[in-house]
């Protein structure tokens, strides 16, 4: 007799709740490191600017500077690096976010794709503006910048966040099942890709049994590509972008699947087990 009225909702209606609270989640994703949003952007330029000069006094020192390409030999370096970065924040930030078993799954509109999402959103918000700042000061402080192709360049930035989300949803899905082993495939997944990544040499100069090594890796080819954006005479051969998307379209399939299946069967009692 008594029952709830059911208010129809249009389309429209529910993507602009879902992207309100998109918008709210990604606040609070950004605001988790630190309780000051600018201290924890600024946290992430500081890392980033530690990996620049790290890797650049490495290079002078081994003596290697020549061996990169001809240009700005900062772009080189930072092209590589802000790759990576965007790479690996986008995996740790899903694989970090909150999942079906989650407290916070209990309010009503919230939902496991709008935490990935959220997740997934701000991870990128902080490293494009992070390389915002840091190419806006380099270019005001110290020397004019150049980049051949800025908006292909940066379509490999995205590139490389979204195969490090699309990976980190995999691992998102597994998680639950499998929490030791996904946290310590993760660290070691980000670590190797110091080496695997590629942004410590050019593709071009590889030989072919060292090659194979390394092409299996998305982020390996994007970083390539996005080097031949960056620079006029460097034009990549041993590297695809259409690879990394289908890797990052397979891999986003996967885990939704898994995530589905996970979202049925998880438990609030699975945290007692870790």
């Amino acid at each position: 007799m008594f029952q709830p009225v059911r208010k129809t909702r249009s389309t429209a209606h529910v993507i602009l709740t879902m992207m309100e609270l998109i918008y709210h989640s990604i606040v609070r994703s950004v605001r988790k490191s630190h309780n000051n949003a600018f201290l924890a952007i600024a946290t992430n330029i500081l890392q980033a600017v530690i990996f620049v000069g790290a890797f650049y006094v490495m290079f002078s020192i081994l003596g290697l500077r020549g061996a990169a390409l001809r240009g700005d030999f900062l772009i080189y370096i930072m092209s590589g690096i802000f790759l990576y970065m965007t790479h690996s924040k986008a995996l740790g930030a899903v694989v970090g976010s909150e999942g079906p078993a989650s407290p916070m799954m209990q309010h009503a509109p919230m939902n496991t794709i709008i935490s990935i999402c959220s997740a997934a959103l701000g991870a990128l918000y902080i490293q494009v503006l992070s390389l915002a700042v840091i190419l806006f000061v380099y270019h005001v402080a110290f020397t004019p910048l150049e980049v051949e192709h800025p908006f292909a360049a940066f379509g490999m930035l995205m590139l490389a966040w979204f195969t490090g989300a699309a990976l980190g949803l995999v691992l998102l899905a597994i998680k639950p099942w499998f929490p030791t082993a996904v946290s310590i495939f993760s660290t070691i997944y980000q670590r190797a890709n110091m080496i695997a990544s590629g942004k410590m040499f050019v593709a071009n100069t590889l030989p072919g049994f060292m090659l194979a090594m390394f092409d299996w890796n998305p982020l390996f080819h994007t970083i390539d590509q996005a080097r031949g954006f960056a620079f006029l005479n460097y034009n990549p051969r041993y590297s695809d972008p259409m690879y990394a998307l289908w890797v990052g379209l397979v891999l986003v399939m996967v885990g939704l699947m898994g995530e589905f299946y996970t979202r049925k069967h998880a438990s609030i009692s699975w945290s007692a087990r870790r």
